[in-house]
């Protein structure tokens, strides 16, 4: 029996008698059976492991970026504790332009001479409650004046410019009702000095 002539007969074939198929019908059904084997034994083994091989790979690549990262900072090391006590002098540098309780009174003269220098005329200037934060304290002053607009401006700068850390806030400028050129500043100086507490946690 030919090749074609085994095919012409494919639907006589008894499937509880398959020793009884023409060869060729063999080879082709155990062609069939072998590459379905292939494809789930890919589809359920094969591609388990590939996802668990980029898993691994994509782990790889981090701790390859970690291992980097702790390389270059281990080579720096040096650099990296010449830089730290850099900024602890620079902090301790920072920490002593923070007034101490006992040195508010003469930041309070030097704010005042600013503005009486300045040409403006002192309405109030009042010490606030102090604000505890976690490693410091701000000083909160308000101040009220009257001055032209340059006259405010240069107060501005010479306090901002004074040998303690003094920053400015809550601005409220106004006209005065009877002379627009004359204006009223409220305004908020915020000085500070270093949290002792912090040093004993």
């Amino acid at each position: 029996m030919s090749v074609a002539d085994s095919f012409k007969n494919i639907n006589e074939l008894d499937l509880e008698n398959v020793g009884s198929w023409p060869a060729p019908i063999k080879i082709v059904v155990a062609i069939i059976l072998f590459g379905a084997v292939l494809f789930l034994g890919y589809k359920f083994h094969l591609e388990e492991l590939n996802d668990r091989y980029e898993t691994v790979q994509k782990e790889e690549d981090q701790l390859k970026e970690q291992f980097r990262i702790k390389a270059f900072q281990a080579a720096n090391l040096d650099a990296y504790k010449t830089q730290m006590v850099e900024m602890e002098r620079t902090l301790g540098d920072l920490v002593k332009q923070l007034p101490t309780d006992t040195e508010v009174p003469g930041l309070l003269e030097d704010i005042s001479r600013a503005g009486l220098r300045s040409g403006l005329y002192f309405n109030s200037i009042d010490l606030l409650p102090e604000i505890t934060k976690e490693f410091y304290i701000e000083l909160p002053i308000q101040i009220r004046v009257q001055g032209n607009y340059h006259d405010l401006g240069n107060f501005v700068s010479s306090v901002a410019s004074l040998s303690r850390i003094v920053t400015l806030h809550n601005f409220d400028i106004k006209p005065q009702q009877n002379n627009a050129e004359i204006l009223t500043m409220s305004i908020i100086a915020k000085t500070y000095r270093y949290n002792e507490k912090t040093e004993g946690n």
